[in-house]
């Protein structure tokens, strides 16, 4: 691991371990859920692509992936509150349930916003998931359908998650030191 973007964080919140296992329970629980059902993966680039990936390989179930780039953020730590889609997802999804995987459900504004966009497709269903949640972020009314790890107000970094397109390749959870992003 690169040193540089080591000595920017200030502690491990989740350890590899720790993601391994609440990847595992999402899974377990989505398996239970759609037995039978063709469900369609929509992983919000960038930041939930490690998720996704395990995600999908610890579901055993027929599933089909696609991805959407939306963001309410624009490389800051604070949502904007308006989200703009500039990837939108290909795959007909008439015929499918839709769950949208993302890293963290924290404003809630982009996933409650891709919810309503992507019914208006008409798929049989659309849930949510999102490895950490940090409901005391809230600005919207909003609970995610599958989540991890309930996760404290601190600006974390990892396993996909960034700032500024930096650390995403990180194996674990890190707090950013304030200094870096203040």
């Amino acid at each position: 691991m690169n040193r540089y973007l080591k000595d920017d964080i200030s502690r491990v919140l989740y350890s590899e371990e720790d993601i391994k296992q609440a990847v595992i329970k999402i899974a377990k629980q989505i398996e239970n859920d759609y037995q039978g059902k063709n469900v369609l993966l929509v992983g919000l680039l960038k930041g939930a692509v490690p998720f996704l990936c395990d995600l999908a390989r610890n579901i055993d179930l027929n599933l089909s992936i696609d991805f959407m780039t939306a963001s309410s953020y624009y490389n800051g730590t604070e949502t904007s509150g308006t989200v703009n889609i500039t990837k939108d997802i290909s795959t007909n999804v008439e015929d499918k349930h839709i769950i949208i995987v993302d890293d963290v459900a924290d404003s809630g504004v982009t996933l409650t916003y891709l919810t309503e966009y992507l019914k208006k497709k008409n798929p049989l269903s659309v849930k949510t998931c999102a490895l950490l949640d940090k409901p005391h972020r809230r600005t919207v009314d909003f609970t995610a359908d599958y989540f991890g790890i309930v996760a404290p107000n601190d600006f974390v970094v990892g396993y996909g998650m960034d700032y500024q397109e930096k650390y995403r390749q990180l194996p674990y959870i890190g707090v950013l030191k304030e200094s870096v992003y203040s």
